[in-house]
């Protein structure tokens, strides 16, 4: 692990959403689902590249989920993915 690495945390795919201009909005949350990451793909990218269960992100990178339902939302589905799939299965 060099030292980059131990500032990022894994991450679960809890959440996707695909809008009519083309995107498709990944949100990834860390066990406990306090934090998030909210990444938009293009559908070509998506073409090209899989979802995976799991991302290491960047601490800093991770925004606090104020919403208690959607936190325990969250945690929940990062339960529920990390049981039934390795980090790097697509999705």
């Amino acid at each position: 692990m060099t030292d980059s690495d131990a500032d990022d945390v894994r991450c679960w795919l809890v959440e996707r959403e695909y809008t009519d201009k083309g995107l498709v909005t990944l949100v990834y949350a860390e066990p406990g689902g306090e934090r998030a990451a909210v990444m938009q793909r293009s559908s070509n990218m998506l073409a090209r590249q899989d979802v995976t269960a799991a991302v290491d992100v960047e601490v800093d990178e991770l925004e606090p989920v104020d919403d208690p339902a959607t936190r325990d939302r969250y945690a929940t589905e990062v339960e529920r993915t990390s049981e039934s799939h390795a980090p790097d299965d697509a999705l």
